[in-house]
């Protein structure tokens, strides 16, 4: 019997895929990360990936499936890999994901570790994406819920990853994940999903960064794209490519942040026709088959999580870079953000916008 590691947040959805993977017959491992406390955040309570209520909800999944049940401190990992790369991301001016983060270096870095250490075939996580095989090479698809997709913020898997994971929720919609789970009698089968960054629970970032930096990030002047001071920002910290809102300006029209740059501690602003772009160059690129293509290929790319794909062609570069070209300009690209590959529903690579 193939052993199988559960990566179980509290949630319903990795709950259930633990259900499904013990039905399958696998001899399951439920384990939950530990990867940071409230007060590491400056947060004395709140509804995150790593509250005790998180931890007991798991516990009792387990608990019922009457598998072993662990929980992993990978706390100092997880500042370092995780927490800080998204700190001095925001300190550069450029807007850092998380979650891509969490994933690459926790889900199936650390965990993929433990999984060795424990002798498991497979990690198991409750991702809305699919894995296939053809004749010995690995592909990463999207998940058939539309609204689920995760796909996005997986990109950075390897072949070795991928011949080693189970996502048992790939072909499913996420009505249905709850319905099974009710049916189950999962107490966290109704149980509401976080939208915010799992650390800044209360979504105020800038806050979170001058907590934990013990900085405070200084005023400056924000300038037009003539390089005129038209007012005064809050600190970089707090902005980002595309954003409108929360500027405090009232100029009679709107305008969005175009860059920012903290050498100068500016923040320069745009009309909106001002903020699109043909092309970017992306760098730390991950191509799931394990080579990059000989040529340049015609793709969908998309800059964001929830943006819908958009036609490009991909030049993979000498140095391991992508540049890629839009058929059409593409507005508020922003450095620090990933840029995904597809053709059709596979995932081609990723890798960071610079």
């Amino acid at each position: 019997m193939k052993k199988a590691l559960i990566a179980m947040s509290g949630g319903v959805d990795s709950s259930l895929a633990a259900q499904i993977t013990k039905d399958a017959g696998f001899e399951c491992i439920g384990c939950t990360m530990k990867l940071y406390d409230n007060e590491d955040a400056g947060l004395a309570k709140g509804r995150t990936c790593c509250s005790l209520d998180d931890i007991e909800d798991a516990r009792s999944v387990a608990r019922r499936l009457q598998i072993p049940y662990y929980v992993f401190n990978f706390k100092d990992d997880f500042r370092k890999k995780v927490i800080a790369k998204f700190v001095s991301s925001y300190e550069q001016g450029i807007t850092p994901n998380p979650c891509i983060d969490c994933n690459r270096f926790m889900k199936f870095d650390k965990l993929f570790e433990r999984a060795r250490i424990l002798e498991c075939h497979y990690v198991v996580t409750g991702h809305y994406a699919r894995i296939e095989e053809k004749n010995g090479v690995f592909s990463l698809k999207k998940g058939l819920d539309p609204a689920k997709d995760q796909s996005y913020v997986l990109y950075s898997m390897t072949q070795d990853q991928l011949a080693h994971t189970l996502f048992p929720l790939g072909s499913m919609k996420k009505t249905h994940v709850r319905e099974l789970a009710e049916k189950q009698g999962f107490l966290n089968a109704n149980k509401p999903e976080s939208q915010d960054i799992c650390f800044v629970p209360d979504g105020d970032y800038a806050s979170f960064l001058e907590r934990y930096s013990g900085k405070r990030y200084e005023p400056g002047p924000f300038l037009d794209t003539t390089g005129r001071v038209i007012g005064t920002h809050k600190g970089c910290i707090r902005y980002t490519v595309g954003q409108r809102r929360g500027l405090g300006l009232a100029l009679g029209k709107p305008l969005y942040v175009q860059s920012i740059d903290p050498e100068t501690n500016t923040v320069t602003l745009a009309e909106k026709h001002e903020l699109y772009s043909e092309s970017l160059t992306a760098t730390d690129f991950n191509w799931i088959s394990g080579k990059a293509p000989d040529a340049p290929i015609e793709c969908k790319a998309k800059i964001r999580y929830r943006q819908t794909e958009q036609p490009a062609i991909a030049f993979p570069q000498a140095s391991g870079d992508v540049l890629v070209r839009f058929e059409e300009a593409q507005s508020a690209i922003a450095p620090g953000q990933a840029v995904v590959l597809y053709d059709g529903d596979t995932v081609l690579g990723g890798g960071r916008i610079i």
